[in-house]
């Protein structure tokens, strides 16, 4: 949950007096001379680290500054050059103004300074200021981009596009008041944003935001804008910050969130914090420990909390749907035996107001409740906890974004039977004057135990449950799932309390991330939103919709109309951008507020028009996505009044239009149906969509033989397989078909690959030679590259286009292929091959096989048995990882990993059968010549073929459902739940396979579930 929707009403109030500051600070540095100009910051600070923070473009410049330690600050890394200019302002700034830096900090990290309130302000706001301030028409270029700053504008604005304040520079660059920096102090433009802060409308903002117009140029305002907006990206992190300005700020800020503590305290980097203040303290806000983001697998990730033979123990918690929330409780000086209470959320912002400062506050919708909360004898606490709200007439958690309504509502009317708010309590941190957060979780739980009386669904201890293997997290994420809830944390019960910081001993999991759960559905694109920072200027997300029934139109109506139903940004590739683009290009249009296309797509909320899309298209012309969710729930922001929560970009369906994207109805349907299997569903990790891995391309040379104006006639297939390859043609082709040297050539390029006309034009340039001439003498003489026959290009390009679903896959070098091999890689190379020198990776031909036969015929002995064997190992690595960047699996490969039994029918027998095998089956009789060929076609494609249903690695169980009774089935299907400890198997008719073979890739097997 954000915590920036609740806002106390007394933020304005954080500001305070200068004699109060003094009173509360009495050691806080005072600076001997005025604060440096405003322009200084972004001319030595701002935009020397966003220099760095770019890529290089050109040569170094010619004068060289020294950095720290007398370095050239030409040979330091990136990080070294952040720290060398942020040491040189620091140390300025101590120099010319002082030891108070607060001024300049407050700009420079104003997402840290919780002193100054939100300015309830964002940049559509900032927008409309601007065309006012600058008196230009918001129908004109300029004003249609300050108004509308995601969508791509004309000319330079287009670059800037999701980059609202290098929008604004675009703008104000043209009419500015100033073009040499203005003469703001640090100081002034503090005391004008704490006004901005303070001021609520818009007739108070305008004027403040004028004279920062009139006395600033326009980077100066850019920057200005930025730091309204909190979003500086100047690619220095506070950390870096931090530690420049003192060894123990980070810890300082850790405990305390204040950045006004970390400047005052710790002006003199000579002064280390003493032992007592390195700890977390009574009513300061500290920064939270965080849990660390699911690995791959719950093997790595138990393992990870580094259990031992002796404590095998970790801990598994549900994951609530709140808001992370601390509480401090202290004694009131004021009142003899009372106590007060402070609230904080992770953002450090402070919710006293809203759930109370005491157990007599009227106006707590929590502390009123908690007179009987703590045993005797308890005077100060902080507690870690999760704020949720409940709904006691359901007597069950309400869902995301109700708190701030459920708390207001129990301020109102403490004793009603409405949702409230409920503190679940999972860490204790302190207590009665001692830190905590260094003893084990186990300790501090068993303190929060002794401590704690919990009130009914009010203030509670949040539950845990002792594990020590994979199944009990599997077995729990089903549990929470079926609850509707957010995901489990696995704790390790060895660790202690890790301030501001994502570690292992606290991980997540959510069930978004898992393969068994939640809806996967195909759903037609309708509208799309342009994106920000390296999205910026095309659509990143998209609104997606269901198909209305004809059933919803009258009779003999028929439309394409849609209803929207959620809005996906999530789990996209560069590629997968580049291929919705490809198949929409010049299809969208803008989306006119006063006249939607309500015809085609039609969103929830009337007039309103919830989640308005910038762009929509017709669903004709649109493509279907196929997106995974976590769970299905109510929103009234979509027409469908539900929505998917978490939902996930999958794959682009292009094998369906939108007629057969999923339909309001047939979604209802899905639905209903999906509520009663999820239960038996088993969890594993999803890595379907691991992350691919990046390419560099380099900008290819101009080069003879390479110019984009050439053509020549049409000399082989065409294809991505040669991809980012460079090559180096020496020579024609003369076996096995004659090509000229230029045919070679343009043969590569039609299928991905650069050509040059050297080998050390661009880096592992790949030569290609058949006949000995002077070039090809010299460079086998050299000794420094292998050199390759044409016949490896023909095999590959012939490999890729035999089957439409092999593309991209480079075959590996054989002994046939190679004119001449380096020393190095003989071994290598002769390993690609068996004996028999038969390919492990390339289709044989005829003519090939004849040759093979014939050679096993003279029954010749393996001489290197160890050498093939390795030889496939290496293979069998080099396709796997490129399966796993991304590419699509050869037909051996298609059902590696799987493990299927197949079942046949044959006469019932009498006999009882063990556990594991199925009364009325025998899969040693396969007689059935379907069920056969299917059965040999997985073995070839890398399946292992189980005897009975008892193997515990069994992935799927095949059936012909044509020749199989519904009796069978049923049988089947008992035997399959009964698998405890084990994973439940797909049971999938013969099509799932076939289809999977034809189309040489695996597909769903929900499509092909035996009924």
């Amino acid at each position: 949950m954000d915590s920036d929707e609740i806002v106390p009403p007394e933020a304005s109030q954080n500001v305070l007096p200068e004699k109060d500051l003094d009173e509360k600070y009495p050691n806080r540095p005072h600076n001997r001379a005025p604060t440096l100009a405003f322009h200084e910051l972004y001319l030595g600070l701002f935009n020397p680290l966003s220099e760095i923070k770019k890529k290089p473009t050109g040569p170094a410049p010619a004068r060289r500054k020294v950095g720290p330690q007398g370095k050239d600050s030409a040979s330091l890394n990136p990080f070294e050059r952040r720290r060398d200019v942020i040491e040189r302002f620091i140390s300025r700034w101590r120099k010319e103004v002082g030891d108070d830096i607060y001024p300049a900090f407050r700009l420079i990290l104003p997402d840290k300074d919780r002193d100054r309130p939100m300015y309830g302000i964002k940049e559509k706001v900032i927008g409309k200021m601007l065309v006012k301030i600058m008196k230009i028409n918001k129908e004109s270029e300029d004003g249609y981009n300050l108004l509308n700053w995601k969508l791509p504008g004309q000319t330079a604005a287009t670059r800037m596009a999701g980059d609202f304040a290098g929008r604004c520079y675009d703008v104000l660059s043209k009419r500015p008041m100033r073009t040499e920096p203005g003469d703001m102090t640090i100081a002034e433009v503090n005391d004008k944003l704490d006004k901005l802060s303070a001021a609520s409308k818009e007739d108070q903002q305008l004027p403040i935001l004028a004279e920062f117009y009139r006395r600033m140029n326009p980077e100066e305002l850019m920057w200005l804008i930025r730091i309204i907006l909190r979003q500086m990206k100047v690619g220095a992190t506070e950390r870096t910050f931090f530690d420049v300005w003192h060894p123990d700020a980070e810890n300082l800020y850790s405990i305390s969130s204040s950045l006004r503590r970390v400047c005052w305290e710790l002006h003199d980097p000579n002064i280390r914090l003493e032992a007592e203040d390195r700890g977390i303290s009574l009513m300061q806000c500290f920064q939270p420990q965080l849990a660390q983001f699911q690995m791959h697998s719950f093997d790595k990730m138990v393992a990870r909390m580094r259990p031992t033979e002796e404590d095998r123990v970790f801990w598994i918690e549900e994951k609530l749907d709140g808001e992370r929330m601390q509480l401090h409780m202290a004694p009131d000086e004021s009142v003899p035996g009372s106590r007060r209470f402070g609230f904080w959320s992770r953002k450090a912002k402070e919710y006293t107001y809203l759930y109370g400062n005491g157990i007599e506050d009227e106006n707590g919708a929590l502390t009123r409740h908690l007179k009987d909360a703590f045993v005797d004898g308890v005077q100060s606490l902080i507690l870690d906890g999760e704020m949720i709200t409940w709904d006691p007439e359901q007597d069950a958690p309400v869902p995301f974004g109700t708190l701030k309504t459920a708390a207001l509502a129990e301020q109102r009317n403490p004793f009603s039977n409405g949702p409230r708010p409920l503190f679940r309590v999972f860490d204790m941190l302190y207590l009665n004057g001692r830190d905590l957060t260094k003893y084990t979780l186990r300790d501090r739980r068993n303190a929060l135990q002794k401590t704690i009386r919990p009130v009914h669904r009010r203030f509670e201890i949040h539950p845990y449950e002792e594990a020590t293997t994979t199944t009990e997290v599997e077995t729990s994420l089903r549990k929470v799932v079926a609850e509707a809830s957010e995901g489990l944390v696995l704790k390790n019960p060895r660790s202690p309390y890790r301030l501001n910081e994502r570690h292992d001993d606290w991980m997540k999991v959510k069930p978004e991330y898992m393969t068994e759960f939640g809806e996967s559905l195909d759903v037609v694109v309708v509208g799309g939103y342009f994106g920000s920072g390296r999205r910026g200027g095309a659509l990143s997300s998209f609104l997606c919709g269901l198909r209305v029934d004809d059933a919803h139109f009258s009779q003999g109506e028929k439309s394409m109309k849609c209803w929207s139903f959620c809005k996906v940004g999530g789990g996209f590739t560069a590629a997968d951008y580049q291929e919705i683009r490809h198949h929409t290009d010049g299809k969208w249009k803008e989306w006119d507020a006063k006249r939607p296309p309500t015809a085609v797509v039609e969103l929830a909320g009337g007039d309103a028009q919830h989640e308005r899309p910038d762009m929509w298209i017709k669903p004709s012309d649109s493509v279907v996505l196929c997106v995974k969710a976590a769970s299905v729930s109510v929103s009234d922001q979509f027409r469908m009044g539900l929505t998917l929560r978490f939902p996930r970009f999958k794959k682009l369906r292009k094998d369906k239009n939108w007629e057969c994207a999923l339909s309001v109805q047939e979604f209802l349907d899905l639905k209903s149906n999906a509520e009663q299997e999820h239960r038996d569903k088993e969890f594993s990790v999803d890595n379907s969509r691991r992350k691919r891995v990046k390419r560099t391309t380099k900008k290819p040379l101009t080069i003879a033989g390479y110019e984009e104006k050439d053509s020549t006639q049409y000399l082989g297939p065409s294809g991505h397989v040669f991809d980012e390859l460079n090559f180096f043609v020496l020579t024609e082709s003369t076996m096995p078909e004659k090509r000229s040297k230029t045919e070679l050539e343009q043969l590569v390029k039609a299928n991905g690959g650069k050509i040059y006309q050297t080998n050390t034009a661009a880096p592992d340039t790949i030569c290609v030679a058949e006949r000995r001439t002077v070039k090809v003498a010299s460079l086998q003489k050299s000794g420094q590259s292998n050199i390759i026959r044409p016949s490896w290009l023909l095999d590959c390009v012939s490999q890729n286009t035999k089957d439409a679903g092999l593309p991209d896959f480079l075959l590996p070098f054989e002994p046939r292929h190679m004119f001449f091999v380096m020393e190095d890689k003989k071994d290598e190379i002769t390993g690609n091959v068996d004996l028999f020198m038969d390919s492990y990776a390339r289709d044989t031909t005829v003519d090939e096989l004849k040759d093979i036969l014939k050679q096993m015929e003279q029954k010749q002995e393996p001489t290197n048995q160890s050498l093939d064997a390795h030889a496939a190992q290496k293979v069998e690595a080099h396709i796997q990882e490129k399966i796993d960047a991304g590419y699509t699996a050869p037909c051996g490969w298609l059902f590696r990993g799987l493990t299927l039994f197949f079942p046949s029918p044959s006469k019932p027998r009498k006999t009882h059968c063990d556990e594991g095998d199925i009364s009325g089956y025998d899969a040693a009789s396969m007689e059935d010549p379907r069920l056969r060929l299917a059965r040999n076609t997985a073995r070839f494609a890398g399946a292992q073929i189980a005897t009975s249903l008892n193997s515990s690695i069994l992935t799927h169980v095949v059936v012909n459902s044509e020749s199989v009774s519904s009796a069978d089935i049923s049988s089947l299907r008992g035997s399959l739940a009964a698998r405890l400890g084990k994973k439940v198997p797909y049971l999938v008719g013969l099509g799932w396979l076939e289809e999977s073979w034809d189309n040489g890739t695996l597909l769903d097997e929900e499509r092909f579930q035996v009924r």
